[in-house]
């Protein structure tokens, strides 16, 4: 009989110490197949707007000086820019709002929404909160107004440079990444329970956040305080380097968004800071804490591309000013 108790002793704590295990655990991130989380990405897989659909067709450029007036007619186009900076000059037809009114501002749209602002990237971040709002052929104007007319190209003119150039926290070409492993997911608490009403729930909150962007001093002076996701191809990276410690998810979407640290500050970068921009909106939908790397490599290494740099429009297309 003692030896019976003994036993049962012994399981019953085995057991206890896995409950106790898996408790943690659940704190930490939601499981798969569990919580908001779950409910919200397995919408998305099957409503068509897992990263990579939402990435499809997302940018499109200035027109050339013969086409302007049928692309500004055939779009219903929103610039997010300060009413200041619209009143010197905008597209024909815009409408003047911010990044937190932008789903008010594509109601009643019969056209395709283009999203102007001054760079591209804050016009990425509303441009993911349309397509995961009933506006999925939404697009960015690349470069935003800096790639319509030169009077507006100041904002990337005075941000391009070569910040990681001889930098230690560069690592030279072809570079040594980071493994990339399992972390786990977010935790959401909404008070939706539906896939539908958790996302309209969490578009608004990145809405209401603006645009997450950060600067690369930051990042290349204290890259250990952040999870880096380098949003190249492979041999992009093998030919440019990367930042000091970055791992390289790409594509990425809800199958394998799990090699991202969902504990961490999460920074994405990429050429222009464009792409990113998208990519840490929707991140920022799906709950982590998520960062773009402004003007991307073209704020790093700008004399060292070969391609993806920012340049001045050779054809000034036609502005309204007062």
């Amino acid at each position: 009989m003692k030896r019976l108790n003994q036993l049962l002793f012994i399981v019953l704590i085995y057991f206890l110490t896995v409950l106790s295990g898996c408790k943690i655990d659940t704190c930490e991130c939601d499981q798969p197949g569990q919580g908001s989380f779950a409910t919200l990405t397995n919408y998305l897989e099957n409503n068509g707007m897992d990263l990579p659909d939402i990435l499809d067709g997302w940018i499109v450029a200035a027109p050339a000086p013969e086409d302007a007036d049928a692309f500004i007619s055939g779009h219903h186009i929103i610039d997010l820019r300060k009413p200041d900076d619209f009143s010197k000059g905008h597209i024909e037809g815009a409408i003047n709002t911010s990044l937190g009114n932008i789903l008010s501002a594509a109601n009643g749209a019969s056209k395709p929404i283009l999203v102007v602002c001054y760079t591209g990237q804050t016009a990425a971040h509303g441009v993911v909160a349309l397509r995961l709002s009933g506006h999925p052929d939404a697009q960015v104007l690349k470069w935003g107004m800096a790639g319509w007319n030169s009077d507006f190209s100041g904002p990337w003119t005075s941000n391009v440079g070569n910040s990681g150039v001889n930098n230690p926290n560069w690592e030279d070409p072809p570079g040594d990444l980071t493994p990339v492993s399992k972390n786990g997911f977010p935790v959401l608490s909404t008070s939706a329970t539906d896939g539908a009403g958790i996302l309209a729930e969490r578009v608004k909150v990145m809405l209401s956040g603006g645009f997450s962007g950060i600067g690369n001093g930051d990042v290349l002076t204290n890259p250990q305080n952040y999870f880096i996701n380098n949003y190249w191809a492979a041999a992009d990276v093998e030919h440019y380097g990367h930042i000091k410690g970055a791992h390289r998810i790409n594509p990425l979407s809800i199958s394998n968004i799990d090699g991202l640290d969902p504990k961490a500050t999460v920074v994405t970068y990429c050429w222009t800071g464009q792409t990113s921009s998208m990519v840490t909106a929707y991140l920022t939908v799906l709950g982590y804490n998520a960062k773009s790397l402004k003007f991307g490599t073209n704020g790093m290494i700008y004399d060292e591309l070969q391609s993806h740099k920012y340049s001045e429009p050779q054809n000034d297309l036609p502005v309204v000013t007062p």
